[in-house]
């Protein structure tokens, strides 16, 4: 949808918030919040959660005191528990682990994570090298690489795709991490491009439709606003791209895991503010934001809609038999 323009405010008197939409919960984080609220309805506590179930420290305090137990391995669950697998995806290892513990096992990765799980599949059956655009220590980047290691390359940077080598550079694939910047994914994609000139990639692109549609609003209002405020905790992939991208196009721009953390002088000079937050941060801690805002003079709010996400997933079979 095109935007109208923006004009500044020049005179600091009226001072103005544009809330972005969508921003917060993706299908996906809402899949995998529901998995654990209904596992602990079906069974009651505990119910294990192995990692955080999507990168927010506000959802996973409030699944923790609702009785879910979050652990960051499989051994600290108890034989025969019932587990839960995050949005960000496992490798076989894991499941395997699972298996041998003999643990029953509620698997809430997002689909669009399992999506770039069986095409590392396809790709290495077919005798490909695998090159993996991510972010080193991510849990989403964890598993990907755990499906297919002994031909999988991750690749962060354009310098790495100028260091890699493969065994055959006619037979290369890549794929992504769903949550990463494009503008930054479209320069390592051309890299690949110049380095291995046969090399293909999935069908549809894999950072995801919320990713995206976030990351383009940011875009759209970038010579609107002083200033950027990002809701998502500091290990959330896609609400640090947020940031980025906001600072790519010369906005002050902050991640904030929620009211607390804004500095009163960050608003000094501020006319226009833009909102948004990541596919992992809680709408209540937006409003919250929004409030402190308007006790600090931003007496003007306009929200933006970019797109509007339809997106549903369904849930895991295991939940779906069982509510059944």
């Amino acid at each position: 949808m095109p935007l109208k323009p923006f004009a500044r405010n020049t005179d600091g008197v009226e001072r103005k918030i544009f809330l972005l939409k969508p921003r917060g919960f993706c299908a996906g984080v809402v899949r995998a919040i529901d998995v654990v609220k209904i596992a602990l309805d079906l069974y009651g506590p505990p119910v294990y959660v192995r990692k955080e179930i999507v990168h927010n420290k506000h959802v996973v305090e409030e699944l923790r005191s609702a009785g879910a137990v979050f652990v960051e391995e499989l051994d600290e669950v108890p034989h025969g528990a019932r587990a839960i697998f995050s949005a960000h995806g496992v490798a076989p290892l894991v499941r395997r682990q699972a298996k041998e513990r003999r643990l029953e096992v509620i698997d809430a990765t997002c689909p669009l994570v399992t999506k770039v799980h069986l095409e590392a599949v396809k790709f290495a059956r077919e005798g490909y090298s695998i090159i993996l655009i991510g972010h080193k220590d991510h849990d989403e980047v964890i598993g990907t690489l755990g499906e297919v290691p002994q031909c999988s390359y991750l690749v962060e940077t354009v310098e790495d795709v100028d260091r890699l080598t493969v065994p055959d550079p006619v037979r290369v694939r890549y794929l992504t991490q769903t949550t990463l910047s494009l503008d930054e994914t479209r320069d390592i994609i051309n890299r690949l491009k110049q380095r291995f000139p046969k090399i293909q990639g999935p069908p549809a692109q894999d950072i995801c439709y919320a990713t995206e549609n976030r990351q383009m609003a940011v875009k759209a209002i970038s010579e609107a606003i002083d200033l950027l405020l990002v809701v998502g905790s500091q290990n959330s992939s896609n609400s640090k791209r947020l940031v980025e991208v906001g600072e790519g196009f010369g906005v002050c721009s902050y991640l904030v895991n929620d009211r607390s953390d804004v500095t009163v002088s960050w608003l000094e000079g501020v006319n226009n503010v833009g909102v948004t937050a990541g596919a992992s941060a809680p709408e209540h801690l937006v409003q919250e934001l929004i409030g402190f805002l308007r006790d600090h003079g931003f007496r003007q709010m306009e929200e933006i809609e970019m797109v509007d996400e339809d997106v549903r997933f369904s849930l895991p079979a295991e939940l779906t038999v069982a509510i059944r």
